[in-house]
């Protein structure tokens, strides 16, 4: 089994220019330049500094005051999400206050040597029927429409062929599942009926309806509670599913779903994974067909395309650099007390209500007086920090033998969790300057390796990550590092919840789904972990919270005018 991220990373740290090629290490002078983007870490640890609670008696007196019908704290999907929803049902004095210069959260755009790439998230799969928040949003932008009672996605863009190739005994072969006959002779026939068995047990969980995306619309049970009450390693290890293959894409899955491997996310996680989407298929068996198995949006910008468009209605009504310090939920109005990045002037809010679009642990900071459901949320949610890295090439790599460049390209026991290529929905004719997007999961097997690759985030240069990310990469491309020109990269100290065991199953995050005073919660960690299905359920079901709560004085004429939001299938 491959080492611990972690371990491997930290032997990966070496001198900025050395490079790995031709099997042998060789010191050059990198010829690029490195570079953070995207994130300003000092503005959310003002937070960590002086909690609302702690500071509440200490606040300077705002400079001025704004009023609001609602206001939306965070604007990444879920807080974009929320907005969208009250529009629609004609609450137009919404406004959203975003920590960063632009929203989107982890769903944002980049632009690198005039070529468009994403900072965060990259791709979207097509969704399940029961995913009603994403398909209303892909209908309404013109990405999904029905015709002849069959589902139809514009094609430009679908994901473009060649999808996913895999380095590994040094070439480059068609998938991410490690194909048998590139293994040891003596793990193949292990390793293939390990295959087998596992696809049988995913093919078996799939059919209970008990995993979906949203979760919360799906049925909760004790065999669900149980899988829950695990690690996904031990319930493989209890299954007899050890083969280093199986285990090494197991844990790759997890990684690039939940920011950490098979020995931190629970065994419903793992499960999930491949339940809720379009299964696990082993070779030779039987496969759906391929283009509804492997459908998925995605764009130069990644997800950024999206969250760019949900945003763009808002104009003035969105507000960016804001650092919010506290909010106080009074019997009447709810106040915010937030500082102005650009100018550190202090501005106070004051709103009939609030949508706390941010991770539950910033949530449990910013307001005054946390509930008790909440304290305990922040108590159980592990987020995993990211590194997301753009490195612009002047000219195209030399490839390997084997499968031709793709979209998503893997190495193999690596570290990292391998690159995208920006330009590849372009369809030009030929082979060019492009940009990589390359990710990296820190989430590790253990919280402390969490807490150890954040804090290296913050202390090691962007020039060290850079050269640690190159190393990684030349092994399948020793020419990668002659091209490049620039790298751009981007730290995520909490990027995402980690689905941990006893987390989907929480009675706390539950809680907090049904609020019914001034202040509502939405953020993927209410589902216990992170992609954007949850993050639009999230926060259209915030929006139906407000709605339900306060329609009356929000906006009476226009809730007479509107039919409210649909019931939430709150499981």
């Amino acid at each position: 089994m491959t080492p611990p991220l972690t371990r491997r990373a930290l032997l990966a740290a070496g001198v900025a220019g050395t490079v790995i090629g031709g099997g042998c290490a060789r010191d050059v002078e990198p010829r690029w330049t490195a570079r953070w983007v995207g994130l300003s870490h000092e503005r959310g640890h003002r937070l960590q500094a002086a909690p609302a609670q702690a500071a509440a008696a200490s606040s300077p007196q705002a400079a001025t005051t704004r009023r609001a019908a609602v206001l939306v704290v965070g604007a990444g999907v879920s807080g974009l999400a929320a907005a969208r929803a009250l529009a629609q049902r004609g609450v137009d004095d919404v406004h959203l206050l975003e920590l960063e210069d632009a929203a989107g959260g982890n769903s944002r755009g980049h632009r690198l040597g005039g070529m468009a790439c994403p900072l965060g998230a990259h791709y979207l799969p097509t969704p399940d029927e029961r995913a009603e928040e994403v398909i209303e949003l892909l209908e309404s932008l013109g990405l999904r429409r029905t015709e002849a009672g069959r589902v139809v996605y514009d094609e430009r863009h679908l994901c473009h062929s060649p999808q996913e190739r895999l380095f590994i005994e040094g070439q480059w072969v068609e998938g991410l599942l490690p194909p048998v006959e590139a293994l040891p002779a003596e793990q193949r026939a292990a390793t293939l009926a390990q295959y087998r068995r596992f696809a049988t047990a995913v093919s078996a969980a799939s059919r209970d309806a008990e995993f979906s995306i949203p979760t919360t619309r799906a049925r909760w049970s004790a065999r669900l509670a149980a899988l829950d009450a695990i690690t996904f390693a031990r319930w493989l290890d209890e299954e007899g599913l050890t083969a280093p293959a199986l285990r090494w894409y197991l844990d790759y899955c997890c990684r690039d779903d939940f920011g950490a491997g098979i020995a931190r996310v629970s065994a419903w996680a793992g499960l999930h994974y491949f339940a809720s989407r379009h299964g696990f298929h082993p070779p030779g068996g039987e496969t759906a067909a391929a283009d509804d198995r492997d459908a998925v949006l995605t764009w130069p910008e990644g997800n950024g395309w999206l969250s760019a468009r949900m945003a763009a209605p808002l104009g003035q009504r969105l507000h960016t650099g804001c650092v919010v310090e506290r909010v106080v939920e009074g019997r009447h109005e709810v106040t915010v007390d937030v500082i102005d990045a650009s100018t550190l002037q202090r501005e106070r809010w004051v709103a009939s209500q609030v949508v706390l679009a941010v991770p539950v642990f910033v949530a449990a900071r910013l307001l005054q007086s946390p509930p008790e459901a909440l304290r305990a949320a922040a108590s159980q949610v592990q987020s995993a920090p990211w590194l997301v890295s753009n490195l612009q090439l002047d000219s195209a790599l030399t490839d390997r033998p084997g499968a031709p460049p793709s979209w998503d390209n893997v190495l193999y026991g690596g570290a990292a969790l391998g690159y995208v290529d920006a330009m590849h929905q372009s369809l030009r004719a030929h082979a060019g300057p492009t940009v990589l997007t390359a990710y990296w999961a820190l989430g590790g097997d253990t919280p402390e390796d969490g807490r150890h690759q954040r804090q290296r985030l913050l202390d090691q240069p962007a020039a060290s990550w850079a050269a640690t990310l190159v190393r990684e990469l030349a092994r399948a491309h020793a020419d990668l590092p002659g091209r490049v020109t620039q790298i751009d990269l981007v730290r995520y100290g909490h990027a995402m919840s980690i689905p941990v065991p006893g987390v989907r199953g929480s009675a706390a995050l539950r809680a907090l789904q049904q609020t019914t005073g001034r202040v509502h919660f939405a953020h993927t960690d209410l589902s216990g972990y992170s992609v954007f299905e949850e993050a639009m359920f999230q926060g259209v079901r915030a929006a139906q919270a407000v709605l339900q709560a306060g329609a009356t004085r929000l906006n009476r004429a226009s809730a007479l005018r509107s039919p409210p939001l649909p019931p939430a299938r709150l499981g």
